[in-house]
């Protein structure tokens, strides 16, 4: 049998580290492949292929649940699971909406990490209590609300992201590949639609959003 070819997301190396000796242990599986950021995450989901993505949620260039969206989008087939230090309803609520089927809290890692990676090697959802019974409210709801983020593209939360981190024009123009003046039009997009005036209230709403780290 071929093995289960895994890759891990994640900006702390000694995460990494921890996380590859746990899943190497089990017979059968194979770690490809370590990114340190969304975006990186994304362009090895590309070249490597894996399984099963295990991506932290608060990466740097592009946090994990946009690296979610952008993994499930081209490769649908793809397990993500989502490990982080948080659990709030609003964050699994947007998890569960990227397209991930697994959810696993960091402190969590030796109790839940292998029997959610095997649940997903199976194609089954594997996701805390709090998870489940987030997802199952969202079921019972006839009307669920609407999120802000939605008002935003992909590539305008990307740009988001990228801004509340600091990053200038030119240093988006060069991650994205998009020009300047491109860039200049996503920001005003994005300012109009948020109704917004300044980065520092892009940056809260950035941080609102669980777009970058606090």
């Amino acid at each position: 049998m071929q093995p289960t070819r895994i890759l891990l997301a994640d900006d702390h190396d000694v995460v990494r580290k921890g996380l590859r000796g746990i899943l190497e242990a089990q017979p059968g599986w194979q770690v490809c492949g370590e990114a340190s950021n969304g975006r990186e995450a994304v362009r090895l989901v590309r070249e490597l292929e894996p399984q099963i993505v295990v991506l932290d949620l608060e990466m740097p260039e592009l946090n994990g649940l946009e690296a979610t969206r952008q993994i499930k989008k081209e490769f649908p087939d793809t397990e993500v699971l989502i490990f982080t230090m948080h659990e709030t309803e609003q964050l699994i609520r947007d998890v569960l909406a990227a397209g991930a089927r697994g959810y696993v809290l960091k402190s969590d890692a030796g109790r839940h990490l292998v029997d959610a990676i095997e649940a997903l090697g199976r194609k089954k959802p594997f996701f805390t209590t709090k998870a489940s019974e987030t997802l199952l409210e969202e079921f019972l709801e006839s009307s669920p609300a609407v999120r802000e983020t939605t008002v935003l593209t992909a590539r305008e939360r990307e740009i988001v992201q990228l801004l509340a981190e600091g990053k200038v024009n030119k240093e988006i123009s060069s991650t994205l590949c998009i020009s300047i003046r491109t860039v200049e039009t996503h920001r005003a997009t994005i300012m109009r639609k948020l109704k917004i005036n300044s980065i520092v209230e892009l940056v809260h709403y950035a941080i609102r959003n669980n777009l970058v780290k606090v």
